[in-house]
C-alpha cells in the first residue's frame, strides 16, 4: 500500500520551506503530496465542517495557496512525487480554466497529477463567490465532463444544461491519457455514484478501518450498477483524526486501501524529518 500525505500551505509558510520540505518528502519515499483548497475562508460561518466534532475547521485557518499554484512550484523541485489535489472544489470554479491549470501541470510536471474533486461544503465560500450552492453536485458532473472533452485529442466542444464551448483548440493536453486520474471525495452515497459513473478512484476521509469497510460496500454497489468494479478505481484514505500505527495500516490495506494519505505538520525541517522517518518506518503488520 502506498503513503502519501497531505501538507496545507498558507501565508506563514515561507517559499524556501516548502521547497525544502517536499524535496525531504520525496527522499523519503512519499508517493504524493495532496494539498487542500479554499479560496476564502470566514471567522464567522454557518456552515458545518463535516470532519471535526465542533464543526469547525480545525486551526480556524485564515488562508492556503491555491492547490495549482502550490503543485506547479512542487512540481518544479520534484522529480518522482505524485501530485493531488485534495480536494479541488470543481463547482466552485469556471471549468475551462481549471481543466487548463490540471492540464498545465500535468504537462510540466512529467504526467504526476492525481485530480482529486469535490462538491464543497462551506456554503458562504460559494455564496461570496457567485456560485449556486444547491446545484453544486449537478454542475461538478457536467463540469468533468466538459474538462474530459477539453481534454480529449484534436477539436474541443461540449453542450451541457450549464456550460456550452464551441469547436476550439485547448492546448497542451496533459500528459496522461486520457487525462490525470479524476479521485472523487466524498463518503456519502452520493459520493460513491459519483465515483462510479465518473471517477477513477476515491478518497474517503477521516474514516478508521471498519468505516472504509462499510463505505466500500456502498461503492461497490454504485460501481455495479454502472457495470464496473473496484479492481477499475484507485481506493485512498485519508484518516485525518484516526490513528496510523502498523496494525491500522495493515487494517485499511486488507479492507481495500491502495493508498493512505496521513496529514503531516511541522514547523521546521528537523521535526519534519523525525514525523516522515516515523511515518516511512510503518509497514503493514504480517
Amino acid at each position: 500500500m502506498k503513503i502519501s500525505i497531505a501538507m496545507a500551505f498558507n501565508e506563514s509558510t515561507e517559499p524556501g520551506f516548502i521547497k525544502d520540505a517536499v524535496q525531504l518528502a520525496e527522499a523519503k519515499g512519499v508517493h504524493g503530496i495532496w494539498v487542500p483548497e479554499h479560496v476564502l475562508l470566514f471567522p464567522d460561518y454557518a456552515s458545518t465542517y463535516p470532519y471535526s466534532d465542533s464543526g469547525r475547521m480545525p486551526g480556524d485557518p485564515e488562508g492556503l495557496l491555491d492547490p495549482f499554484t502550490a503543485l506547479t512550484f512542487i512540481a518544479a523541485h520534484t522529480q518522482r512525487v505524485r501530485l493531488g489535489t485534495g480536494i479541488c472544489l470543481v463547482p466552485q470554479r469556471q471549468p475551462v480554466y481549471t481543466a487548463k491549470m490540471v492540464a498545465d501541470v500535468d504537462y510540466l510536471s512529467g504526467g504526476r497529477v492525481d485530480f482529486g474533486v469535490g462538491i464543497g461544503w462551506l456554503k458562504e465560500e460559494f455564496q461570496n463567490l457567485g456560485m449556486d450552492f444547491a446545484s453544486r453536485g449537478a454542475r461538478t458532473e457536467e463540469y468533468l465532463l466538459a474538462m474530459k472533452a477539453l481534454w480529449s485529442e484534436g477539436i474541443s466542444e461540449f453542450k451541457g444544461q450549464t456550460l456550452n464551448l464551441e469547436p476550439c483548440h485547448f492546448n497542451p493536453k496533459p500528459v496522461q491519457r486520457p487525462h490525470p486520474p479524476i479521485i472523487f471525495g466524498g463518503e456519502s452515497d452520493a459520493a460513491m455514484r459519483r465515483v462510479a459513473r465518473l471517477g477513477d478512484g476515491w478518497y474517503g476521509y477521516d474514516l478508521t478501518p471498519e468505516d472504509l469497510g462499510r463505505r466500500l460496500n456502498s461503492l461497490d454497489a454504485g460501481l455495479a450498477s454502472t457495470g464496473r468494479d473496484r479492481s477499475q478505481i484507485q481506493v485512498i484514505v485519508g484518516p485525518n483524526r484516526h490513528p496510523v500505527t502498523e496494525q491500522t495500516l495493515y487494517e485499511y490495506s486488507a479492507v481495500g486501501a491502495d493508498q493512505v494519505v496521513v496529514p503531516m505538520f511541522a514547523s521546521n525541517l528537523a521535526k519534519l524529518e523525525q514525523r516522515l522517518d516515523a511515518l516511512t518506518a510503518l509497514q503493514p503488520a504480517a
